[in-house]
């Protein structure tokens, strides 16, 4: 008697040891009166969200100037433009090579704007402003000297703060695509990428030996930068 008490109870235990592993089951799994867990954004995925470009459209082709500007600097990466310096007269290199200030005034084009033309305007009206950046005005190389470009932008765009700080939301939220860095005011010219590390630090697309590239480097050249800036104001 005594035994088969035992085993109906052995039974009941198995029995509610059951339902309770599929009461848990189905509520895991299937989400049964289970609140679900959102996830909270990446500092990536909040930085897209904040992208704002400018109402501005240039050319007119449905594109805002800053994002024709990071798509026109995307071209040149993406064909792997050669680096090579030289002088030409007209101002203009072969398409399929140049410096990092071609891979800049290229993505202009793209946004509907003549750098060049826009350059050697502002250098005729306001010569005291390039004072000193080279001996000679000359049309052939002017647009494509990176001190002379600083020059322009710092008085024809919105300067940004230079200070980048990896994971700080605000902060990064500055560095918007499009955007143009200077490093060392002479030295090298870049555009600002929509793509970022995890930690939210932009890529940048540049040219520099040997071809044009989108690339995780700006913190090596982060000590370097002289100007940040948004183009049109």
């Amino acid at each position: 008697m005594r035994k088969k008490f035992f085993i109906v109870f052995l039974c009941l235990i198995c029995l509610t040891a059951a339902g309770f592993e599929l009461f848990v089951h189905k509520n895991v799994f299937y989400g049964v009166d289970t609140p679900k867990i959102q996830e909270k954004d990446t500092i990536d995925e909040k930085l897209k969200k904040a992208i704002s470009f400018d109402n501005s459209d240039k050319d007119g082709d449905g594109i805002k100037d800053q994002e024709d500007i990071l798509l026109g600097a995307r071209k040149e990466a993406y064909k792997r433009v050669k680096y090579k310096s030289a002088y030409y007269t007209g101002g203009y290199p072969p398409e399929s090579e140049g410096v990092c200030t071609d891979l800049v005034w290229r993505a202009f084009r793209d946004a509907g704007y003549n750098l060049k033309d826009m350059v050697d305007e502002d250098i005729r009206d306001n010569p005291g402003n390039y004072a000193g950046v080279h001996g000679k005005i000359d049309p052939n190389i002017d647009f494509r000297r990176v001190s002379v470009l600083y020059i322009y932008f710092k008085n024809h765009a919105a300067s940004i703060t230079t200070q980048l700080k990896p994971n700080d939301f605000e902060n990064l939220k500055q560095w918007q695509p499009g955007d143009i860095l200077t490093f060392d005011n002479s030295e090298h010219i870049a555009v600002v990428s929509d793509k970022r590390r995890a930690d939210g630090v932009p890529y940048i697309i540049h040219s520099s030996p040997p071809y044009a590239r989108e690339s995780d480097e700006i913190m090596y050249w982060m000590p370097k930068i002289t100007g940040h800036f948004r183009f049109p104001k």
